[in-house]
């Protein structure tokens, strides 16, 4: 391979620069998704990065808040960081707690609710089916 080639193919493999979310940017007050209950402050992380086929999102689940029961159309992962809850998948609910993930699978009808006095704040990542433009 020729010098100008290789500049050539390393040029088209390039990845884009690195984008840095500062969280507060990116804050906002919604209710839950999927028809869920109460509210909750959603942290929508991946917006800020365009071309992306990938979300990563923090969302605080305030006290009596519910992501609705809905079914995914890929695997999806909640993480805890802090608070207690519980997920469900295909009927089968489980605590949840700080340091406890739920992987949860295509095709399997989930939700999950705070419980406690304590917010319930999850990490929540999944694949697109493409990228963003």
């Amino acid at each position: 391979m020729t010098l100008i080639a290789a500049v050539l193919a390393a040029a088209l493999c390039q990845a884009p620069p690195a984008v840095i979310v500062r969280e507060t940017d990116v804050v906002r007050q919604e209710p839950p998704p999927h028809k869920g209950t109460g509210m909750s402050t959603a942290y929508r992380i991946s917006d800020a990065a365009p071309g992306r086929n990938f979300e990563f999102r923090k969302r605080v689940m305030h006290r009596g808040a519910s992501i609705g029961l809905h079914v995914l159309g890929h695997d999806e992962v909640y993480y805890v960081l802090s608070g207690r809850g519980e997920v469900t998948s295909d009927g089968v609910t489980t605590p949840l707690e700080a340091g406890m993930a739920a992987y949860l699978y295509e095709g399997a009808e989930v939700g999950a609710r705070q419980l406690g006095d304590e917010d319930l704040v999850m990490i929540i990542a999944y694949p697109l089916k493409e990228r963003v433009k």
